[in-house]
């Protein structure tokens, strides 16, 4: 299997000399990584090849390395029936580079495409209808981003007092609770025994 996969890479390779910066085999899969501006060519190519036959578009991830120049990766992950075989496809992006949209080549792409623009904020190209997917319409930020804050910006919630939907700064209540981290089988050891607990 692990030969079938390289030289399935290597044969893409060969295809895309320019396009294709690095095809290796990592935890059992093919993974590709290429160029933004050819993405679209490179999985339309995926999807239609007879060597390939990648019809199904499983999901879109995204990630986020701050450290990195181009912080952003969006991951692709194809499926060939006809096959039986996985593959990844990366692109790197930054808060100026942007992806171009491959809804055009898997109609799937369409609402994974908005929920990787809602969490990271990487923006598609031509996408028919970028908009938030997960969070409401005016939240402020994108929540998987590193640098989004822990407790986030506001709150919405349904105030029973006001018969209506109310925006909040969000607070956190809840106090730092105290474990013991000595032994996982020794249990709570607080000021307080649980009610039950027989050490």
């Amino acid at each position: 299997m692990l030969q079938m996969l390289q030289d399935l890479g290597s044969y893409i390779r060969a295809a895309f000399l320019q396009e294709v910066e690095e095809a290796a085999v990592i935890n059992g899969e093919l993974t590709l990584a290429v160029q933004p501006s050819s993405l679209v060519k490179i999985l339309t190519f995926l999807r239609d090849d007879a060597h390939c036959q990648f019809r199904q578009l499983m999901f879109i991830a995204g990630a986020d390395y701050p450290e990195r120049e181009r912080r952003f990766e969006v991951i692709y992950h194809l499926l060939s029936l006809r096959h039986n075989q996985r593959i990844r496809v990366r692109v790197e992006a930054s808060e100026e580079k942007l992806v171009p949209s491959v809804t055009g080549v898997f109609s799937s792409a369409n609402w994974f495409e908005r929920e990787v623009w809602d969490m990271y904020g990487i923006a598609f190209t031509d996408h028919p209808d970028l908009r938030r997917l997960l969070t409401d319409y005016g939240f402020e930020g994108h929540p998987l981003c590193k640098d989004f804050p822990l407790t986030g910006y506001m709150e919405v919630r349904y105030d029973e007092e006001r018969k209506r939907v109310i925006y909040e700064q969000v607070k956190l209540a809840q106090e730092f609770r105290t474990f013991d981290f000595l032994s996982p089988w020794e249990g709570y050891s607080g000021p307080q025994p649980l009610p039950g607990e027989k050490k």
